[in-house]
């Protein structure tokens, strides 16, 4: 078994923790509505364990979402495709997530939206 975090579980935690403070609902509180602890909740959130197919459904609901947006399908050009396992995304957001710092993770934002094309 390999101790390598895939990109695509890192990606769909990040949905999930970003719809969660979206919500202003915390891990424990997401974890009593989908059954499962909130260190679970935290492991998902990280790409640490990967969300079954059944969870991430029970997930969406409490976060009034779906499963098809927490895993991250967008209309593209190019058809559907999960953006954030693009090459390089994964390592970005794990270095911004690591950033403890909310004014330079606020800095990085205004200059990342600079960049855009």
């Amino acid at each position: 078994m390999s101790d390598t975090v895939d990109p695509i579980d890192i990606a769909i935690g990040a949905r999930i923790r970003s719809r969660r403070e979206e919500l202003r609902i915390t891990q424990a509180q997401l974890a009593a509505g989908a059954g499962v602890t909130f260190q679970q909740i935290q492991k998902y959130e990280r790409g640490v364990n990967r969300v079954s197919a059944a969870r991430l459904l029970q997930i969406a609901a409490v976060l009034k979402s779906t499963g098809a947006a927490l895993l991250g399908e967008l209309e593209t050009a190019e058809g559907d495709e999960l953006v954030l396992a693009s090459p390089g995304v994964a390592e970005l957001l794990s270095a911004f997530r690591s950033i403890r710092d909310a004014e330079k993770r606020d800095a990085l934002l205004v200059i990342a939206k600079g960049l855009r094309g």
